[in-house]
């Protein structure tokens, strides 16, 4: 397998309830700048260039996003960004993509990795990436990516995995990535469950980066979900053509939300996990981002003149620029001025967020979505 079969899946879609209200149905989450370093999806496409060729990394958003990279200059060829008519999780996202790329690539190893996340060491994940690809190449099982999990999070999925490590992968000549089998995937577990994982040691952060050749992610597809697979299969053959923006229509006005780890990998067999550390972090919540910011030098403003404190402790504050604020004996809040928005929220109570985004949706009050 040569680099020049090596293609990526950017997901870049989805609802923007989590960090609400910077995230808007207009202003994406992917295209969000949350760190003075180019949006979301700018970032992961630099960060898996390193692997992966521009002209070969897929971009499936929604149209807003599609609209939001075709004018912002990507490297992106404008063929590979992909607008879904509707956001349906990702398994359908993935089988998308899938299908555009087996039209170029038969024998493609595709790389599917979510734009909102944060990679501290991109050394590390180019390394741990590339890994992956080698496993992946063999075709005989899908492979997965796991973080130790250093602390009791109940925001994350876990993997969970069987006994030692079944090899040492090596890169460049250098060992020390380590390959398991999976023995189960883990829900968003309760706090109790989060921390019994954590004690346990043989329970991993599930990243929601996968690697696989197109030829086992096809075999799972039409194993575990042969309607879906049916359906993406038609959409395979009507690419190119000029039926092919309306049969994609078709397919997404009836399928069913799925996401990959429930549709796919929970049933797939084998599934290995590679153990990666390279700072990473799911941007899940204003929680995570806060926790994120704190290893930051824009820990928590970029205008930090402008923010008066007065015992005040553990403030995440996200404003307009020229806006003073002052705070005065208040602590471990999180605090997000959009002008037209105003979210105060307790620290560790931010995934309560889409739960106002459903409740506004509800009042009919979309000029604030």
């Amino acid at each position: 397998m040569t680099n020049s079969h090596v293609y990526a899946i950017i997901m870049a879609g989805g609802p923007a309830k989590a960090l609400w209200p910077v995230a808007r149905r207009k202003q994406p989450v992917q295209c969000l700048d949350l760190f003075h370093e180019g949006t979301m999806v700018a970032r992961t496409v630099k960060r898996i260039m390193h692997v992966v060729a521009p002209e070969r990394i897929v971009v499936v958003t929604s149209r807003e996003g599609k609209a939001y990279l075709s004018a912002s200059g990507t490297v992106i060829p404008p063929g590979n960004i992909i607008a879904e008519p509707s956001a349906r999780n990702t398994a359908p996202c993935i089988a998308l993509a899938t299908a555009h790329i087996k039209t170029i690539d038969p024998d493609a190893v595709t790389v599917v990795l979510p734009s909102d996340h944060d990679v501290r060491d991109e050394e590390a994940f180019a390394g741990i990436i590339e890994a992956g690809v080698r496993i992946a190449a063999r075709k005989n099982g899908l492979v997965t990516i796991g973080v130790a999990a250093t602390y009791p999070e109940t925001e994350y999925g876990y993997i969970q995995i069987a006994g030692e490590s079944v090899e040492e992968v090596a890169v460049d000549g250098v060992s020390g990535f380590s390959l398991y089998r999976v023995k189960t995937f883990a829900e968003k577990p309760d706090y109790a469950t989060a921390v019994q994982f954590l004690e346990s040691r043989d329970f991993f952060w599930n990243s929601g980066i996968f690697i696989w050749h197109i030829d086992a992610i096809c075999r799972e597809f039409e194993r575990s979900l042969p309607e879906l697979y049916k359906d993406f299969s038609n959409i395979h053959q009507h690419l190119g053509t000029e039926s092919t923006a309306d049969v994609i229509e078709d397919v997404y006005s009836w399928i069913h939300p799925v996401s990959i780890d429930y549709g796919i990998m929970e049933k797939a067999e084998p599934v290995f996990m590679l153990a990666g550390d390279f700072g990473w972090t799911d941007l899940v919540s204003w929680d995570e981002l806060a926790r994120v910011s704190a290893f930051r030098d824009n820990a928590e403003d970029s205008c930090e003149l402008d923010v008066q404190r007065i015992d005040s402790q553990g403030v995440f504050l996200r404003k307009p620029q020229g806006k003073v604020v002052c705070m005065i004996g208040v602590n471990d809040l999180i605090v997000v001025d959009t002008g037209d928005v105003l979210l105060l929220c307790a620290k560790g109570e931010s995934h309560k967020v889409p739960a106002v985004v459903d409740q506004l949706r509800r009042e009919n009050r979309d000029s604030y979505l």
